[in-house]
């Protein structure tokens, strides 16, 4: 029983599930929301982003299969794949139903965000289109949080940009391991039709225009608030660090065969880009 819920938890997708998740967190408390709400916003980003995952692994369990993911519980045998099914139905279920007892809007908002990752998994993946669902669904991160609060508002343009340039960097980083099993099984996405290498520029430079914009945001806003502020030694030293990994993702793109240390990398930015959008407070809907 031990050893089936290991798999299935690994059948999630838990680094990016549970850093989605963070994130959302991070910002429910930014914008000053009541402790009980960010709990009930963090469980419908969990169950949206495991249901996600799930959808991912079940619709793919054949082609995982075909290629030998090691990385993947399914395609080893380890769960089955109308258990990995009914966990996603599940999860998206109850994302569902938490996210409208935060709103309407924040219900609808969160559920375009969901079926988004869904039609990725489903067929997008496979096209020219393949980057949308990630723009979709990140650039809605922030306006889901901001429509969960008492009083719902949209995010801030910025805030918006910022989620969508980074869903860009996601997508590319995390395809660039998989481009040959990918091409054997069918699945011809942006990044297949770019290539290996300018994928992998293209992952970083976008990673890099979102710390900026992380930067410029909220002293944009501040400005045009009358505030006058100037960024903080804080975000001038998340920009630096973004930047530094961003080059850094680009001499390994360009130097050595993919790895999962591309998307390792681009997480760590993350959460530097996590850290300044939380430290951005009510900005983020100004």
């Amino acid at each position: 029983m031990f050893a089936r819920a290991t798999a299935l938890a690994l059948s999630s997708h838990p680094g990016p599930t549970v850093a989605v998740t963070a994130l959302s967190a991070v910002l429910g408390v930014a914008v000053g929301m009541a402790p009980l709400r960010v709990v009930a916003l963090a469980l419908a980003i969990l169950a949206g982003q495991l249901s996600i995952g799930w959808s991912n692994d079940w619709i793919d369990a054949e082609r995982d299969r075909a290629v030998g993911r090691s990385d993947k519980p399914v395609a080893q045998g380890l769960v089955t794949v109308g258990t990995v099914r009914a966990a996603a139905l599940v999860a998206f279920a109850v994302s569902v139903a938490i996210s409208f007892w935060l709103g309407v809007g924040a219900g609808l908002a969160h559920l375009v965000l969901v079926a988004s990752g869904w039609a990725y998994n489903a067929g997008l993946k496979r096209t020219a289109w393949s980057v949308v669902p990630f723009i979709v669904s990140f650039g809605l991160l922030p306006t889901v949080v901001t429509l969960a609060l008492p009083e719902p508002v949209v995010a801030a343009p910025w805030a918006i940009a910022v989620g969508a340039v980074f869903g860009i960097s996601i997508h590319f980083t995390n395809v660039l391991p998989d481009l040959a099993d990918d091409a054997r099984t069918g699945v011809v996405g942006l990044p297949h039709r770019l290539g290996r290498v300018v994928s992998g520029v293209v992952a970083f430079v976008a990673l890099a225009v979102a710390a900026l914009l992380v930067l410029v945001g909220p002293w944009v806003s501040d400005v045009l608030a009358g505030a006058g502020a100037t960024p903080s030694p804080v975000a001038i030293g998340g920009l630096a660090a973004s930047l530094a990994i961003a080059t850094w993702g680009i001499v390994l793109v360009v130097r050595r065969p993919p790895s999962r240390l591309l998307f390792q990398l681009v997480i760590v930015a993350s959460l530097l880009i996590a850290v300044q959008l939380g430290l951005s407070g009510t900005r983020l809907i100004s």
